[in-house]
This record gives structure tokens, sequence and C-alpha cells, in this order.
């Protein structure tokens, strides 16, 4: 029992340490912070300037509730998708292959990758929320819901990160065309949404694509949370999407690893 509690001790501590060294990469790779800040908050503040005036007269009130999200929610894809580009070049380097020989937990450098991944989450849904109250945004929920509001990108973010190290991993050295199709995945998934626009405004054909697809609901959910109503539904929803995709990929993740670690190509 002391054993296992050690071990697991270990494994979070060697974890973390992992996540501070990718971490402390950001300011060595401006793109990173340009793709999961800057950027979506750019969109946000542009799309409502452009849209939000178009929806009021439509709708009788804006979208930031769904906007916000979303942008959010993009924000933590695009740094997953940065961060997946190192992979790469730490396979054609070795890297991968000495991590497997350290003298560590070799499953504390995916948890590294994810928890720095979750961390970024936070900072970006905490920026683009603070330039969405800016703009209008208003909660009329409690502080457990806003702290809900904060880790739900974590959730979807994290998911998406394993996918990408997945597929990063069982690409090889050379990976740019699937970054470059989960890139497009990731903006069509963001502006096919209900954050991007009120479902009623679809047409009826449209509305259950866009309802059931993955990012649509933890958007729901955060536009619930903030609005101050029940975020059950979504939220069960958001779960089973997150579940689905890591029962999927994470023992891929896991294997992929194990592979390009120990062969080294």
């Amino acid at each position: 029992m002391s054993h296992d509690i050690t071990s697991r001790r270990s494994l979070l501590v060697e974890s973390l340490l992992f996540a501070r060294s990718y971490m402390v990469r950001w300011r060595t790779q401006p793109l990173l912070p340009l793709q999961s800040l800057l950027l979506p908050t750019l969109l946000l503040v542009i799309y409502h300037l452009l849209v939000g005036e178009s929806l009021v007269r439509i709708t009788g009130r804006d979208n930031l509730a769904g906007l916000v999200p979303m942008c959010a929610m993009a924000g933590g894809m695009f740094g997953a998708l940065g961060a997946g580009w190192a992979i790469p070049a730490e396979r054609r380097t070795g890297m991968l292959s000495r991590l497997w020989t350290f003298p560590v937990h070799r499953s504390s450098p995916l948890l590294g990758r994810l928890i720095s991944e979750g961390v970024r989450a936070v900072l970006s849904t905490a920026l683009i929320t603070a330039v969405g109250i800016a703009l209008g945004l208003r909660f009329a929920g409690n502080w457990l819901s806003v702290v809900l509001y904060m880790l739900v990108p974590v959730a979807v973010v994290v998911t998406f990160a394993i996918v990408v190290i997945t597929l990063a991993l069982a690409v090889g050295p050379d990976g740019n065309a699937m970054f470059t199709w989960l890139g497009t995945a990731a903006v069509g998934l963001a502006f096919g949404s209900s954050g991007a626009a009120p479902m009623e405004m679809l047409p009826s054909w449209l509305r259950p694509l866009v309802q059931y697809q993955p990012m649509s609901p933890a958007i729901e959910t955060m536009r619930a949370l903030a609005e101050g109503r029940s975020a059950w539904w979504p939220a069960l929803m958001t779960t089973g999407w997150v579940l689905v995709f890591a029962a999927i990929f994470i023992p891929l993740a896991i294997r992929n690893y194990r592979t390009a670690a120990e062969t080294g190509a």
C-alpha cells in the first residue's frame, strides 16, 4: 500500500515537472501564446463588432454567451495544435527515445503535456472571458458556476490534445499534412457550432448536425452556466463526448508513444 501511494505521488511530481518544462518553452515559442491567446481574442472582438449588432436586431439579444465559449475552446485547440508541432522534432532528434530510458514513470511526459495544455486552456479562457465581460457578457450564475465554466474548456482541450498527440506520434517525423487537416477540422467544429449563431437562426435540417457535434454541447454548457440556467443535459453530452474520445485515443496514444520511443522512428 505504501509503495503504491509513493508511486502515485512520484508520478504526479514527475508529471508536474515535465509540465513545467513544457510551459517554460512557451517563452521561446511565441507562436503558441499567439495561437491560444491573441488570435481567439481578436476573433472574439472582430466577430462581435461585425456580427453582434446584426444579431441584436434579428434576435433581440447578442450572442456573447455562446461566442465567448466558442473562442475559448478554439484558442485552446489551436494551442494544442501548436504544441503538437514539437512532437515530430522530438522524434527526429531522439528526445522521445531518451525520455523512455530515463528513470521516471514512462507515462509522466505524456501526462506533463496534458497538464500544460490544461493550464494553457485555463489562461486562455480567463483572458477571453475577461474580454467578453468588457464587451458586455454578464454572469447570472454563482461562483460554483464560474468555476465549472472555466473547467469545461479544460476538459475539451485536454481531450483534443490527446487526439493531436496520438496522431502526431502515428504519422512519423513529417506530419505537416496531418496538422493541416486537424487545423481545418478544429476551425470547422468551431464555426459550425452553436457558438457562431443562435440555433433558432439555422435551417431546421442543419440544427441536429450542429447541436450534436462535439463542441456544441460544451458551448451550451458554458452558456447555461453563464446565464444561471440548468446545465445538466449539455454537460452530460459533453461528458459523453469526452469519454468516447478518451476511451479511443488514450490507449492509442500510449501505444504510439511506446512505438516511437522504442524504435526511434
